[in-house]
């Protein structure tokens, strides 16, 4: 009988953590910065899963094994940055040991504060491992020097600036995070014309072969699993590249699709909404006017 996996072992306070990994009580209760090098814990007496109800930044760099997320591993020989929003499922290889810093930061902490909002915007929170941040030397240096400012206002004795301090820090960090993300996926240029293509042959099969008629629309969750990456990163790094996101090339395909449809047979409008996906002819031409300005029918009337 196959083996059920056990549920994810879920923490919701920071202390709880630093009690599960061997650690001292955090200086906050609601924000702390952890040497790894310094966990007692053993890996192997930690819970194969486990899920967090508060963000999590970490630098690792891999010294043996290998480090879950999801449903994949990532290599960390290189070191780099991975962000883990709360309640993302978490897995470590039980031969894994590396060394760095982990960066928690409770919802609560920043509650009253934009940041609360504007956090959901960084998206590289939604990537998967296989997708995190590889740092240059002079990039590595300058995340260094953000996380030693957080540490050592944490060794401060706490005053009424201690979290507006602490939550500009971390903004800096997050930011400097975006900064070199964008130079991840230029200096990623030609592998990521590569998927842009990969993407725009699974569209192209996708309504050549009618799949619409049974399975809807494509959606970007599709094309990111069949391109093996996260919805996110599959935006963003298209973005990188053409300044539309993958919502927009997929509208953009629907259009060069339906012109085709419209322009070279006699089906109605209604049939050519419904081969390509649509369950409302009203909503094909909703978006067909949206892009073109132009109804369907008006658009095959100016080949008459």
């Amino acid at each position: 009988m196959k083996r059920v996996a056990a549920a994810p072992h879920k923490i919701d306070t920071i202390s709880d953590l630093h009690r599960m990994l061997g650690l001292p009580g955090p200086l906050h209760p609601l924000v702390s910065l952890v040497d790894n090098t310094k966990i007692a814990a053993l890996v192997d007496q930690l819970p194969e899963t486990f899920l967090l109800s508060f963000y999590k930044i970490s630098f690792k760099k891999l010294l043996k094994g290998r480090i879950g997320y999801g449903q994949g591993y990532y290599d960390f020989d290189e070191g780099g940055l991975v962000f883990t929003a709360p309640h993302q499922i978490i897995s470590i290889d039980a031969e894994a040991e590396f060394y760095g810093s982990t960066l928690l930061i409770h919802p609560d902490f920043i509650r009253h504060y934009p940041l609360a909002k504007n956090i959901k915007q960084y998206g590289f929170f939604s990537y998967e491992t296989n997708e995190a941040l590889h740092l240059a030397e002079k990039e590595r240096t300058t995340i260094l020097e953000v996380l030693a400012h957080i540490d050592r206002e944490l060794n401060n004795p706490i005053d009424d600036f201690s979290q507006d301090v602490i939550i500009a820090y971390i903004e800096v960090l997050l930011n400097y995070s975006n900064r070199f993300y964008k130079r991840q996926f230029i200096t990623r240029k030609a592998i990521n014309h590569d998927l842009l293509s990969k993407m725009e042959q699974l569209l192209h099969d996708y309504f050549e072969t009618e799949n619409g008629l049974n399975k809807g629309l494509p959606t970007v969750e599709y094309l990111a699993d069949q391109l093996h990456l996260s919805p996110r990163y599959l935006s963003d790094m298209l973005r990188s590249l053409t300044g539309q996101n993958a919502q927009q090339h997929i509208h953009e395909k629907l259009i060069e699709k339906a012109k085709e449809k419209l322009s070279i047979t006699s089906l109605s409008v209604s049939e050519i909404a419904y081969a390509l996906g649509f369950e409302h002819p009203q909503s094909f031409s909703k978006l067909f006017k949206s892009k073109t300005n132009q109804s369907p029918l008006a658009f095959r009337h100016s080949f008459n």
